[in-house]
């Protein structure tokens, strides 16, 4: 059985073929910047001695380092620039995110601070605008061995590990019943600064009832502020006069009782600090007695 092989059809496919292979070498030597090789066609296929055609691939010159390879790897050198490269981004995005942490810490802190001092300053405003106060005839200047009015307003300085903090002891109809007793009535209420036993200072408010006990700290007596780093108090007389202390029961106020009160309430902890301010006009006081 007789075959009959076309020599045309073979040299176009080996001139396809090499010309195919000679683009992709093309490309992926500018692609990678690199030397690209191209194996030359066998001799048998180069030059076909039937019809003398000389096959174009043999016109085609190449590189005489055609040993050489392709480098596809990275060097040494290349990875560590590549491990520094990451290692600069990722320190940066860590600090983004401490800073963030770090941020949002502290508006928490923050706005537990500004909440805790809000409700305090407006329980003890709510105290002092509901402050009783005895008008003459019936307040009479005490004599020498009278015992002490028992609806004076008295404030003091209190040394606590070196620190004065204020306190102050008024009488008020403002009373909060503990012990779910309905038994209303003008109240003695004190504002102190106690330790307690972690180091941590505290601002209690102390409320009882006539007839009035001797006062004493307690550590049952509610809290009204956490984290305090200081308490003061301003006394101002109806001529706008300021004081530190004030004790309505003695000549050196004239017997009378402040017109307004300042608060100054700083609390906080090591690393933060925080000072809440406000002025209590009373809606009742007493003037001077001549």
């Amino acid at each position: 059985m007789n075959h009959i092989v076309d020599i045309s059809s073979i040299v176009h496919q080996s001139i396809g073929l090499s010309a195919i292979r000679h683009t992709l070498c093309s490309l992926r030597a500018a692609v990678r910047r690199a030397t690209c090789t191209v194996s030359r066609m066998p001799k048998a296929l180069s030059r076909l001695p039937a019809s003398g055609i000389q096959h174009p691939a043999s016109s085609i010159k190449y590189p005489a380092s055609s040993s050489r390879q392709l480098a596809t790897g990275f060097t040494l050198m290349e990875i560590l620039l590549a491990f520094l490269i990451l290692a600069i981004v990722m320190s940066a995005i860590l600090g983004s995110f401490q800073a963030v942490f770090s941020t949002t810490d502290t508006l928490e802190n923050s706005s537990n601070y500004y909440d805790m001092a809000k409700n305090c300053l407006q329980r003890m405003s709510l105290d002092l605008d509901s402050l009783y106060v005895t008008q003459p005839p019936f307040y009479k200047k005490p004599e020498f061995e009278d015992p002490p009015d028992p609806y004076r307003l008295v404030g003091t300085n209190v040394d606590i590990g070196g620190t004065g903090f204020a306190s102050l002891r008024f009488t008020s109809k403002a009373h909060i019943p503990l012990d779910n007793s309905s038994r209303g009535g003008i109240a003695e209420i004190v504002y102190y600064v106690q330790a307690k036993t972690d180091g941590q200072l505290v601002l209690r408010r102390s409320d009882h009832l006539f007839p009035y006990p001797p006062f004493e700290e307690k550590g049952d007596d509610p809290v009204l502020c956490h984290h305090v780093k200081s308490l003061a108090f301003k006394y101002y007389d109806a001529e706008g006069e300021e004081s530190e202390e004030w004790n309505s029961d003695t000549d050196g106020h004239g017997y009378a009782t402040p017109a307004a009160i300042g608060i100054q309430l700083e609390i906080g902890n090591e690393s933060d600090s925080y000072t809440f301010e406000t002025t209590v006009r009373l809606a009742v006081y007493r003037e001077k007695m001549e």
